[in-house]
Protein backbone atom coordinates (compact mmCIF):
# COMPACT_ATOMS: atom_id res chain seq x y z
CA UNK A 1 0.00 0.00 0.00
CA UNK A 2 1.60 3.61 -1.13
CA UNK A 3 1.86 5.74 1.20
CA UNK A 4 -0.54 9.05 0.87
CA UNK A 5 1.36 12.16 -0.32
CA UNK A 6 1.76 14.57 2.20
CA UNK A 7 0.57 18.08 1.27
CA UNK A 8 3.17 21.03 -0.20
CA UNK A 9 3.09 24.03 1.18
CA UNK A 10 4.32 27.08 -1.12
CA UNK A 11 7.19 29.06 -0.19
CA UNK A 12 6.85 31.92 2.11
CA UNK A 13 8.78 35.17 0.74
CA UNK A 14 10.46 36.62 3.71
CA UNK A 15 9.03 39.83 5.44
CA UNK A 16 10.93 43.39 3.98
CA UNK A 17 10.33 47.08 5.29
CA UNK A 18 8.49 49.02 2.78
CA UNK A 19 9.81 52.14 0.83
CA UNK A 20 8.38 55.54 2.38
CA UNK A 21 6.32 57.77 -0.10
CA UNK A 22 8.57 59.64 -2.75
CA UNK A 23 6.11 62.59 -3.48
CA UNK A 24 4.11 65.04 -1.31
CA UNK A 25 0.57 66.56 -3.07
CA UNK A 26 -1.67 69.21 -1.12
CA UNK A 27 -4.81 71.22 -2.22
CA UNK A 28 -6.27 74.38 -1.50
CA UNK A 29 -9.45 75.81 -2.47
CA UNK A 30 -9.59 79.11 -4.89
CA UNK A 31 -11.77 81.33 -3.11
CA UNK A 32 -13.48 84.55 -3.87
CA UNK A 33 -12.54 84.19 -7.50
CA UNK A 34 -14.43 87.34 -10.20
CA UNK A 35 -16.47 86.63 -12.86
CA UNK A 36 -13.53 87.53 -14.84
CA UNK A 37 -10.88 85.10 -13.28
CA UNK A 38 -13.57 82.48 -13.92
CA UNK A 39 -14.03 82.98 -17.55
CA UNK A 40 -9.97 83.42 -17.63
CA UNK A 41 -9.82 79.94 -16.19
CA UNK A 42 -11.89 78.34 -18.34
CA UNK A 43 -10.90 79.69 -21.35
CA UNK A 44 -7.25 78.71 -20.56
CA UNK A 45 -8.15 75.46 -20.14
CA UNK A 46 -10.63 74.99 -23.03
CA UNK A 47 -7.62 75.92 -25.36
CA UNK A 48 -4.69 73.96 -23.86
CA UNK A 49 -7.14 70.98 -23.15
CA UNK A 50 -7.81 70.55 -27.47
CA UNK A 51 -4.41 71.01 -27.89
CA UNK A 52 -3.29 68.27 -25.22
CA UNK A 53 -6.16 66.00 -27.12
CA UNK A 54 -4.40 66.67 -30.54
CA UNK A 55 -1.37 65.82 -28.73
CA UNK A 56 -2.18 62.51 -27.53
CA UNK A 57 -4.06 61.60 -30.79
CA UNK A 58 -0.14 62.06 -32.59
CA UNK A 59 1.59 60.05 -29.73
CA UNK A 60 -0.78 57.42 -30.25
CA UNK A 61 -0.51 57.78 -33.93
CA UNK A 62 3.28 57.18 -33.72
CA UNK A 63 2.82 54.20 -31.64
CA UNK A 64 6.32 52.27 -31.43
CA UNK A 65 7.95 54.50 -33.69
CA UNK A 66 8.33 56.87 -31.17
CA UNK A 67 11.40 58.83 -31.06
CA UNK A 68 13.16 62.29 -29.59
CA UNK A 69 12.56 63.19 -32.92
CA UNK A 70 8.80 62.80 -33.01
CA UNK A 71 8.63 64.66 -29.68
CA UNK A 72 10.91 67.38 -30.56
CA UNK A 73 8.44 68.12 -33.80
CA UNK A 74 5.39 68.31 -31.59
CA UNK A 75 6.66 70.07 -28.67
CA UNK A 76 7.83 72.68 -31.58
CA UNK A 77 4.11 72.43 -33.45
CA UNK A 78 2.50 72.98 -29.99
CA UNK A 79 5.15 76.12 -28.58
CA UNK A 80 3.35 78.49 -31.39
CA UNK A 81 -0.05 78.25 -29.84
CA UNK A 82 0.76 78.24 -26.33
CA UNK A 83 4.29 78.64 -24.80
CA UNK A 84 7.48 76.51 -24.60
CA UNK A 85 6.74 75.40 -21.30
CA UNK A 86 2.88 74.66 -21.69
CA UNK A 87 4.28 72.58 -24.54
CA UNK A 88 6.54 71.24 -22.21
CA UNK A 89 4.01 70.41 -19.86
CA UNK A 90 1.44 68.94 -22.33
CA UNK A 91 3.40 66.46 -23.81
CA UNK A 92 5.18 65.23 -20.50
CA UNK A 93 1.31 64.79 -19.30
CA UNK A 94 0.94 62.30 -22.92
CA UNK A 95 3.94 60.43 -22.98
CA UNK A 96 2.52 59.83 -18.64
CA UNK A 97 -0.93 58.98 -20.28
CA UNK A 98 0.46 56.60 -22.84
CA UNK A 99 2.78 54.61 -20.45
CA UNK A 100 -0.28 53.88 -17.83
CA UNK A 101 -2.30 52.21 -21.32
CA UNK A 102 0.46 50.57 -21.76
CA UNK A 103 0.62 49.10 -18.27
CA UNK A 104 -3.20 48.58 -17.93
CA UNK A 105 -3.30 47.12 -21.42
CA UNK A 106 -0.68 44.52 -20.15
CA UNK A 107 -2.93 44.03 -17.00
CA UNK A 108 -5.97 43.38 -19.23
CA UNK A 109 -3.97 40.73 -21.36
CA UNK A 110 -3.05 38.83 -17.82
CA UNK A 111 -6.08 39.19 -16.93
CA UNK A 112 -7.57 37.49 -20.26
CA UNK A 113 -4.54 34.84 -20.26
CA UNK A 114 -5.58 34.04 -16.77
CA UNK A 115 -9.29 33.34 -17.41
CA UNK A 116 -8.70 31.31 -20.20
CA UNK A 117 -6.09 28.84 -18.37
CA UNK A 118 -9.34 28.54 -15.92
CA UNK A 119 -11.88 27.52 -18.42
CA UNK A 120 -9.28 25.51 -20.46
CA UNK A 121 -8.68 23.80 -17.15
CA UNK A 122 -12.76 23.29 -16.20
CA UNK A 123 -13.98 22.28 -19.60
CA UNK A 124 -11.19 19.34 -19.46
CA UNK A 125 -12.36 17.97 -16.45
CA UNK A 126 -15.52 15.66 -16.63
CA UNK A 127 -18.72 17.12 -15.58
CA UNK A 128 -20.10 17.31 -11.85
CA UNK A 129 -16.09 16.22 -10.88
CA UNK A 130 -15.66 18.03 -7.44
CA UNK A 131 -12.44 20.16 -7.33
CA UNK A 132 -10.18 20.77 -4.41
CA UNK A 133 -8.23 24.13 -2.85
CA UNK A 134 -5.87 24.51 -5.81
CA UNK A 135 -7.47 23.47 -8.72
CA UNK A 136 -11.30 23.89 -9.71
CA UNK A 137 -13.64 21.10 -10.79
CA UNK A 138 -16.02 20.08 -13.71
CA UNK A 139 -19.15 22.35 -13.84
CA UNK A 140 -22.18 21.21 -12.94
CA UNK A 141 -23.92 20.46 -15.90
CA UNK A 142 -23.51 20.07 -19.43
CA UNK A 143 -25.68 23.20 -20.40
CA UNK A 144 -23.32 25.04 -18.48
CA UNK A 145 -20.69 23.61 -19.92
CA UNK A 146 -21.49 24.66 -23.42
CA UNK A 147 -22.18 27.88 -22.07
CA UNK A 148 -18.53 28.05 -20.70
CA UNK A 149 -17.34 26.88 -24.02
CA UNK A 150 -18.59 29.84 -26.00
CA UNK A 151 -17.15 31.98 -23.55
CA UNK A 152 -14.09 30.33 -24.06
CA UNK A 153 -13.77 31.26 -27.50
CA UNK A 154 -15.07 34.68 -26.86
CA UNK A 155 -12.07 35.23 -24.54
CA UNK A 156 -9.42 33.90 -26.94
CA UNK A 157 -10.88 36.36 -29.09
CA UNK A 158 -10.21 39.14 -27.34
CA UNK A 159 -6.81 38.06 -26.22
CA UNK A 160 -5.61 37.53 -29.52
CA UNK A 161 -6.98 41.45 -30.59
CA UNK A 162 -5.18 42.56 -27.18
CA UNK A 163 -2.00 40.73 -28.16
CA UNK A 164 -1.96 42.19 -32.04
CA UNK A 165 -2.85 45.49 -30.23
CA UNK A 166 0.26 45.32 -27.90
CA UNK A 167 2.55 44.08 -30.70
CA UNK A 168 1.22 46.69 -32.96
CA UNK A 169 2.04 49.74 -30.07
CA UNK A 170 -2.09 50.23 -30.10
CA UNK A 171 -3.97 51.63 -26.85
CA UNK A 172 -6.82 53.26 -26.59
CA UNK A 173 -7.32 56.21 -24.62
CA UNK A 174 -10.15 58.10 -23.85
CA UNK A 175 -9.12 61.73 -22.32
CA UNK A 176 -11.81 62.21 -19.33
CA UNK A 177 -12.74 59.02 -18.44
CA UNK A 178 -14.19 55.96 -20.23
CA UNK A 179 -16.11 55.55 -16.70
CA UNK A 180 -17.81 59.03 -17.84
CA UNK A 181 -17.97 59.11 -21.52
CA UNK A 182 -20.14 55.77 -21.19
CA UNK A 183 -22.55 58.03 -18.35
CA UNK A 184 -23.60 59.33 -21.72
CA UNK A 185 -25.14 56.81 -22.71
CA UNK A 186 -26.65 55.89 -19.48
CA UNK A 187 -27.82 59.31 -18.40
CA UNK A 188 -30.78 58.06 -16.19
CA UNK A 189 -28.29 55.52 -14.47
CA UNK A 190 -25.93 58.15 -13.86
CA UNK A 191 -28.83 60.88 -12.43
CA UNK A 192 -27.50 63.12 -14.89
CA UNK A 193 -29.01 65.70 -17.30
CA UNK A 194 -27.33 66.04 -20.96
CA UNK A 195 -26.29 69.33 -19.74
CA UNK A 196 -24.92 68.30 -16.84
CA UNK A 197 -23.05 65.52 -18.44
CA UNK A 198 -21.58 68.37 -21.20
CA UNK A 199 -20.55 70.17 -18.18
CA UNK A 200 -18.39 67.55 -16.61
CA UNK A 201 -17.11 66.22 -19.58
CA UNK A 202 -15.61 69.30 -20.73
CA UNK A 203 -14.26 70.15 -17.56
CA UNK A 204 -12.30 66.86 -17.12
CA UNK A 205 -10.72 67.27 -20.70
CA UNK A 206 -9.29 70.48 -20.05
CA UNK A 207 -6.07 71.19 -19.26
CA UNK A 208 -4.48 73.52 -16.47
CA UNK A 209 -0.99 71.33 -15.07
CA UNK A 210 2.39 72.69 -15.08
CA UNK A 211 5.35 70.89 -14.10
CA UNK A 212 8.01 73.01 -11.77
CA UNK A 213 11.16 74.16 -12.84
CA UNK A 214 14.34 74.19 -10.25
CA UNK A 215 16.45 77.09 -10.22
CA UNK A 216 13.33 78.97 -11.64
CA UNK A 217 11.76 82.05 -9.61
CA UNK A 218 9.61 80.09 -6.60
CA UNK A 219 10.09 76.88 -8.69
CA UNK A 220 7.12 77.65 -11.39
CA UNK A 221 7.51 79.86 -14.43
CA UNK A 222 3.89 78.75 -15.86
CA UNK A 223 1.75 78.79 -12.70
CA UNK A 224 3.71 80.63 -10.15
CA UNK A 225 2.54 80.93 -6.17
CA UNK A 226 4.30 83.80 -4.10
CA UNK A 227 4.86 82.45 -0.60
CA UNK A 228 1.74 85.18 0.51
CA UNK A 229 -0.28 83.13 -1.71
CA UNK A 230 -0.81 85.34 -4.82
CA UNK A 231 -1.51 82.98 -8.23
CA UNK A 232 -0.21 83.98 -11.46
CA UNK A 233 -0.66 82.31 -14.82
CA UNK A 234 1.27 82.62 -17.39
CA UNK A 235 -1.58 82.75 -20.88
CA UNK A 236 -1.02 81.26 -23.86
CA UNK A 237 0.00 83.45 -26.93
CA UNK A 238 -3.82 83.38 -28.51
CA UNK A 239 -5.43 84.92 -24.79
CA UNK A 240 -2.60 87.18 -24.24
CA UNK A 241 -4.88 89.80 -24.68
CA UNK A 242 -6.82 88.96 -21.67
CA UNK A 243 -3.62 89.42 -19.17
CA UNK A 244 -3.80 91.95 -16.33
CA UNK A 245 0.03 91.48 -15.51
CA UNK A 246 3.73 92.11 -17.18
CA UNK A 247 4.80 89.74 -19.41
CA UNK A 248 1.75 88.02 -20.47
CA UNK A 249 0.62 86.72 -17.18
CA UNK A 250 -2.97 86.88 -15.51
CA UNK A 251 -2.69 87.39 -11.36
CA UNK A 252 -5.94 85.88 -10.00
CA UNK A 253 -7.90 87.73 -7.10
CA UNK A 254 -7.45 85.25 -4.68
CA UNK A 255 -4.74 84.06 -2.04
CA UNK A 256 -4.17 80.45 -1.54
CA UNK A 257 -2.85 79.05 1.68
CA UNK A 258 -1.87 75.41 2.24
CA UNK A 259 -2.98 74.49 5.65
CA UNK A 260 -1.13 71.33 4.93
CA UNK A 261 2.42 70.53 4.78
CA UNK A 262 2.05 74.64 4.50
CA UNK A 263 6.09 75.88 6.04
CA UNK A 264 7.68 72.41 3.90
CA UNK A 265 6.16 74.25 0.68
CA UNK A 266 7.28 77.92 1.25
CA UNK A 267 10.58 76.58 2.15
CA UNK A 268 10.70 74.79 -1.11
CA UNK A 269 9.44 77.74 -3.04
CA UNK A 270 11.68 80.32 -1.20
CA UNK A 271 14.63 77.99 -2.18
CA UNK A 272 13.74 78.23 -5.78
CA UNK A 273 12.95 74.09 -6.04
CA UNK A 274 10.82 72.97 -8.66
CA UNK A 275 6.59 72.65 -7.57
CA UNK A 276 4.15 71.33 -9.99
CA UNK A 277 0.55 73.14 -9.78
CA UNK A 278 -2.45 71.88 -11.24
CA UNK A 279 -6.07 73.93 -11.21
CA UNK A 280 -9.15 71.95 -11.93
CA UNK A 281 -12.42 72.54 -11.05
CA UNK A 282 -15.12 70.19 -9.35
CA UNK A 283 -18.40 70.79 -11.57
CA UNK A 284 -20.29 69.07 -8.92
CA UNK A 285 -19.38 71.97 -6.08
CA UNK A 286 -18.91 74.69 -8.18
CA UNK A 287 -15.37 75.00 -6.96
CA UNK A 288 -11.68 75.50 -8.31
CA UNK A 289 -8.93 74.41 -6.47
CA UNK A 290 -5.14 74.21 -6.91
CA UNK A 291 -3.18 71.27 -5.98
CA UNK A 292 0.94 71.91 -5.33
CA UNK A 293 3.14 68.71 -5.69
CA UNK A 294 6.96 68.11 -5.07
CA UNK A 295 9.06 65.13 -5.34
CA UNK A 296 10.88 63.99 -2.04
CA UNK A 297 14.62 61.96 -2.26
CA UNK A 298 14.11 58.44 -1.60
CA UNK A 299 14.09 57.77 2.09
CA UNK A 300 15.86 55.35 3.58
CA UNK A 301 13.86 52.80 5.61
CA UNK A 302 15.08 51.65 8.84
CA UNK A 303 16.66 47.93 9.18
CA UNK A 304 13.91 45.01 10.00
CA UNK A 305 15.64 44.48 13.52
CA UNK A 306 14.83 47.74 14.25
CA UNK A 307 11.36 48.20 12.95
CA UNK A 308 10.60 44.45 15.17
CA UNK A 309 12.47 46.11 18.38
CA UNK A 310 9.65 47.58 19.80
CA UNK A 311 7.12 44.77 18.92
CA UNK A 312 4.44 45.38 15.80
CA UNK A 313 0.76 46.00 15.16
CA UNK A 314 -0.36 42.89 12.94
CA UNK A 315 -3.19 44.42 10.95
CA UNK A 316 -5.82 42.14 8.58
CA UNK A 317 -7.15 43.97 5.71
CA UNK A 318 -10.69 43.12 5.05
CA UNK A 319 -13.72 44.48 2.89
CA UNK A 320 -15.03 46.49 5.73
CA UNK A 321 -13.08 47.42 8.76
CA UNK A 322 -9.15 46.59 10.05
CA UNK A 323 -8.64 43.73 12.50
CA UNK A 324 -5.27 44.66 14.59
CA UNK A 325 -3.45 43.18 17.73
CA UNK A 326 -0.57 44.37 19.31
CA UNK A 327 2.61 42.00 19.72
CA UNK A 328 5.46 42.35 21.60
CA UNK A 329 8.46 41.98 20.19
CA UNK A 330 8.53 38.09 21.44
CA UNK A 331 5.21 37.71 19.58
CA UNK A 332 2.83 37.57 22.42
CA UNK A 333 -0.53 39.10 21.86
CA UNK A 334 -0.94 42.14 24.38
CA UNK A 335 -4.34 43.46 25.29
CA UNK A 336 -7.86 42.68 23.20
CA UNK A 337 -8.27 43.10 19.29
CA UNK A 338 -9.33 46.37 17.85
CA UNK A 339 -11.06 47.02 14.83
CA UNK A 340 -11.07 49.74 12.63
CA UNK A 341 -14.48 49.78 10.43
CA UNK A 342 -15.48 52.07 7.01
CA UNK A 343 -18.03 52.00 4.28
CA UNK A 344 -16.75 51.42 0.77
CA UNK A 345 -20.19 52.22 -0.59
CA UNK A 346 -21.31 55.44 -2.11
CA UNK A 347 -19.05 57.54 -4.58
CA UNK A 348 -15.29 57.90 -4.60
CA UNK A 349 -14.73 60.84 -2.62
CA UNK A 350 -17.08 59.03 0.32
CA UNK A 351 -14.69 55.78 0.09
CA UNK A 352 -11.26 57.55 0.10
CA UNK A 353 -12.51 59.22 2.95
CA UNK A 354 -13.35 56.32 5.24
CA UNK A 355 -10.33 54.64 4.41
CA UNK A 356 -8.54 57.72 5.52
CA UNK A 357 -10.27 58.26 8.62
CA UNK A 358 -10.05 54.32 9.41
CA UNK A 359 -6.34 54.15 8.77
CA UNK A 360 -5.84 57.50 10.71
CA UNK A 361 -7.54 55.79 13.88
CA UNK A 362 -5.26 52.82 13.52
CA UNK A 363 -2.17 55.08 13.34
CA UNK A 364 -3.40 57.13 16.32
CA UNK A 365 -3.85 54.04 18.55
CA UNK A 366 -0.26 52.07 17.21
CA UNK A 367 1.29 55.59 18.95
CA UNK A 368 -0.50 54.57 21.67
CA UNK A 369 0.76 51.91 22.31
CA UNK A 370 4.41 52.65 21.54
CA UNK A 371 4.92 50.34 18.59
CA UNK A 372 7.57 51.46 15.93
CA UNK A 373 6.08 49.53 12.94
CA UNK A 374 2.95 47.94 11.51
CA UNK A 375 2.94 44.31 9.86
CA UNK A 376 0.39 44.19 6.68
CA UNK A 377 -0.24 41.69 3.95
CA UNK A 378 1.73 42.32 0.83
CA UNK A 379 -1.55 42.15 -0.92
CA UNK A 380 -2.08 42.10 -4.82
CA UNK A 381 -5.33 40.23 -6.48
CA UNK A 382 -4.19 41.21 -10.06
CA UNK A 383 -3.95 38.23 -10.85
CA UNK A 384 -7.18 37.42 -9.15
CA UNK A 385 -9.72 40.05 -11.00
CA UNK A 386 -11.03 36.99 -13.35
CA UNK A 387 -14.04 36.04 -12.55
CA UNK A 388 -13.55 32.81 -14.00
CA UNK A 389 -11.02 31.90 -10.86
CA UNK A 390 -14.09 31.70 -8.38
CA UNK A 391 -16.73 30.46 -10.78
CA UNK A 392 -20.25 30.59 -9.05
CA UNK A 393 -19.29 32.78 -5.94
CA UNK A 394 -20.55 36.19 -7.18
CA UNK A 395 -20.13 37.89 -3.37
CA UNK A 396 -16.75 36.65 -2.71
CA UNK A 397 -15.38 38.07 -6.11
CA UNK A 398 -17.24 41.20 -4.96
CA UNK A 399 -15.83 40.97 -1.76
CA UNK A 400 -12.17 40.34 -2.96
CA UNK A 401 -12.68 43.31 -5.65
CA UNK A 402 -13.78 45.60 -2.56
CA UNK A 403 -10.66 45.65 -0.47
CA UNK A 404 -8.76 48.59 -1.30
CA UNK A 405 -5.43 47.30 -1.66
CA UNK A 406 -4.18 50.01 -4.05
CA UNK A 407 -5.56 53.00 -2.11
CA UNK A 408 -4.66 51.10 1.06
CA UNK A 409 -0.77 50.70 0.19
CA UNK A 410 -0.54 54.28 -0.98
CA UNK A 411 -2.43 56.14 2.10
CA UNK A 412 -1.10 53.80 4.64
CA UNK A 413 2.55 54.29 3.87
CA UNK A 414 2.35 57.89 3.01
CA UNK A 415 0.34 58.59 6.33
CA UNK A 416 2.49 56.28 8.57
CA UNK A 417 5.53 57.95 7.63
CA UNK A 418 4.11 60.90 9.44
CA UNK A 419 3.79 59.29 12.76
CA UNK A 420 7.40 58.17 12.24
CA UNK A 421 5.68 54.30 12.01
CA UNK A 422 7.22 52.05 9.15
CA UNK A 423 5.32 49.14 7.40
CA UNK A 424 6.39 45.85 7.09
CA UNK A 425 4.94 43.71 4.44
CA UNK A 426 4.61 39.87 4.91
CA UNK A 427 3.73 37.41 2.46
CA UNK A 428 -0.43 36.44 3.15
CA UNK A 429 -0.08 32.69 2.38
CA UNK A 430 -1.83 30.89 5.19
CA UNK A 431 -2.48 33.65 7.97
CA UNK A 432 -5.71 33.56 8.11
CA UNK A 433 -5.95 29.50 8.27
CA UNK A 434 -3.18 29.07 10.41
CA UNK A 435 -4.40 31.97 12.49
CA UNK A 436 -7.48 30.68 13.11
CA UNK A 437 -6.04 27.20 13.76
CA UNK A 438 -3.77 27.85 16.49
CA UNK A 439 -4.78 31.70 17.96
CA UNK A 440 -8.67 32.15 17.70
CA UNK A 441 -9.32 29.32 20.53
CA UNK A 442 -6.87 29.91 22.96
CA UNK A 443 -7.36 33.45 23.45
CA UNK A 444 -11.25 33.66 23.57
CA UNK A 445 -13.22 34.32 26.89
CA UNK A 446 -16.17 35.24 28.27
CA UNK A 447 -14.81 39.37 28.44
CA UNK A 448 -13.01 38.98 25.05
CA UNK A 449 -14.57 37.71 21.74
CA UNK A 450 -11.97 36.77 18.75
CA UNK A 451 -13.18 36.23 15.18
CA UNK A 452 -10.87 34.76 12.40
CA UNK A 453 -9.86 38.04 11.39
CA UNK A 454 -8.51 38.71 14.91
CA UNK A 455 -6.33 35.77 14.73
CA UNK A 456 -5.27 36.44 11.16
CA UNK A 457 -3.63 40.08 12.75
CA UNK A 458 -1.99 37.78 15.25
CA UNK A 459 -0.53 35.59 12.46
CA UNK A 460 0.56 38.55 10.03
CA UNK A 461 2.33 40.53 13.14
CA UNK A 462 4.36 37.36 14.31
CA UNK A 463 5.29 36.68 10.65
CA UNK A 464 6.75 40.34 10.37
CA UNK A 465 8.54 40.02 13.57
CA UNK A 466 10.03 36.83 12.11
CA UNK A 467 8.54 34.08 14.68
CA UNK A 468 6.22 30.91 13.26
CA UNK A 469 2.59 31.42 13.74
CA UNK A 470 2.34 28.23 15.54
CA UNK A 471 2.41 28.55 19.38
CA UNK A 472 3.42 24.95 19.63
CA UNK A 473 4.11 22.26 17.14
CA UNK A 474 2.39 18.75 17.01
CA UNK A 475 0.87 17.21 20.25
CA UNK A 476 1.85 14.33 21.75
CA UNK A 477 1.12 10.74 20.70
CA UNK A 478 -1.48 8.87 21.41
CA UNK A 479 0.82 5.86 23.12
CA UNK A 480 4.40 6.28 24.12
CA UNK A 481 5.13 3.87 20.93
CA UNK A 482 7.48 5.27 18.38
CA UNK A 483 4.85 4.79 15.99
CA UNK A 484 4.12 8.26 16.03
CA UNK A 485 7.41 9.90 16.54
CA UNK A 486 9.13 11.59 19.36
CA UNK A 487 6.35 14.12 20.57
CA UNK A 488 7.73 18.27 20.04
CA UNK A 489 6.89 20.74 22.26
CA UNK A 490 7.25 24.70 21.83
CA UNK A 491 7.91 25.78 18.19
CA UNK A 492 11.27 26.37 17.72
CA UNK A 493 12.69 30.37 17.08
CA UNK A 494 13.30 32.11 13.64
CA UNK A 495 11.26 31.89 10.52
CA UNK A 496 10.40 28.62 8.65
CA UNK A 497 10.26 28.38 5.31
CA UNK A 498 7.29 26.36 5.21
CA UNK A 499 6.35 26.55 8.74
CA UNK A 500 6.03 22.90 8.89
CA UNK A 501 6.36 20.84 11.97
CA UNK A 502 10.28 19.97 13.41
CA UNK A 503 12.39 17.90 12.04
CA UNK A 504 12.41 14.29 13.13
CA UNK A 505 15.58 13.46 15.33
CA UNK A 506 17.74 11.35 13.69
CA UNK A 507 20.74 10.48 16.54
CA UNK A 508 18.45 8.25 18.87
CA UNK A 509 19.95 6.71 22.36
CA UNK A 510 19.25 3.01 21.25
CA UNK A 511 20.89 3.39 17.96
CA UNK A 512 23.74 5.03 18.91
CA UNK A 513 24.18 2.11 21.12
CA UNK A 514 24.17 -0.41 18.55
CA UNK A 515 26.13 1.63 16.58
CA UNK A 516 29.24 1.70 18.87
CA UNK A 517 28.78 -2.11 20.20
CA UNK A 518 28.04 -1.31 23.79
CA UNK A 519 25.90 -3.66 25.49
CA UNK A 520 22.32 -2.82 27.76
CA UNK A 521 23.18 -3.37 31.65
CA UNK A 522 20.53 -0.94 32.69
CA UNK A 523 17.61 -2.55 33.74
CA UNK A 524 13.99 -0.78 32.47
CA UNK A 525 12.74 1.45 35.56
CA UNK A 526 9.27 1.06 36.93
CA UNK A 527 6.61 3.48 35.09
CA UNK A 528 5.75 6.93 36.97
CA UNK A 529 2.05 6.34 36.06
CA UNK A 530 -0.70 5.67 37.98
CA UNK A 531 -2.18 3.01 36.12
CA UNK A 532 1.16 0.79 36.09
CA UNK A 533 2.57 1.83 39.52
CA UNK A 534 -0.64 -0.58 40.56
CA UNK A 535 0.03 -2.77 38.85
CA UNK A 536 3.57 -3.08 39.69
CA UNK A 537 2.42 -3.59 43.34
CA UNK A 538 0.58 -6.19 42.85
CA UNK A 539 3.25 -8.15 41.00
CA UNK A 540 5.45 -7.34 43.56
CA UNK A 541 2.89 -9.03 46.13
CA UNK A 542 2.56 -11.64 43.99
CA UNK A 543 6.26 -12.71 44.19
CA UNK A 544 6.70 -12.26 47.93
CA UNK A 545 3.88 -14.52 48.08
CA UNK A 546 5.50 -17.22 45.72
CA UNK A 547 8.97 -16.91 47.56
CA UNK A 548 7.26 -17.61 51.25
CA UNK A 549 5.53 -21.21 49.90
CA UNK A 550 8.55 -21.99 48.41
CA UNK A 551 10.53 -21.52 51.82
CA UNK A 552 7.74 -23.46 53.44
CA UNK A 553 8.22 -26.28 50.83
CA UNK A 554 11.77 -26.26 51.72
CA UNK A 555 11.18 -26.42 55.81
CA UNK A 556 8.87 -29.15 55.43
CA UNK A 557 10.65 -31.35 53.14
CA UNK A 558 13.58 -31.01 55.76
CA UNK A 559 11.89 -31.56 58.81
CA UNK A 560 9.64 -34.60 57.82
CA UNK A 561 11.22 -38.38 58.47
CA UNK A 562 12.15 -40.78 55.51
CA UNK A 563 10.41 -43.46 54.74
Amino acid sequence: MSEPKKKQLRTIDAPFVVLGPSGVAVRDRLKHLTDVDDKVLRLVGEHLGRLASLDLKNRCADGLDHNSDTWAARKQGLTADSSSRWAGSITKATHDQWALSRRCQLAHIQGLEAGVRTLMHRLSQPIGEKGTKRAPGGYRSRGEWFNKSRRLTTLEHRLDVARAEREAGVVHVARGGRRLLNNRHNLEAAQLTAEQWRERWEAERWFLAADGESGKRFGNETIRVTPDGEVSIKLPAPLAHLANSKHGRYVLATRVQFQHRGAEWRDRIQDNRAVAYRIHLDVERGRWYLTASWTRPVVQTIPLPTARSEGMVGVDTNADHFAAYRLDRHGNPVGDPKRFFYDLSGSADHRDAQVRHAISRLLHWADRCGAKAIGLENLDFAAEKSREKHGRRKRFRQLISGIPTGKLKARLVSMASEHGLSIVAVDPAYTSMWGDQHWKKPLTSKKRKMSRHDAAGIAIGRRALGHPIRRRTAPPPQHQSDAAGHRTAQAGPGPRGREGTRPPVTERAHDARSRTGTQRTRETSASNTVRDARSSGSWQQMSLLDTVQERLRQLSSSTCPRR
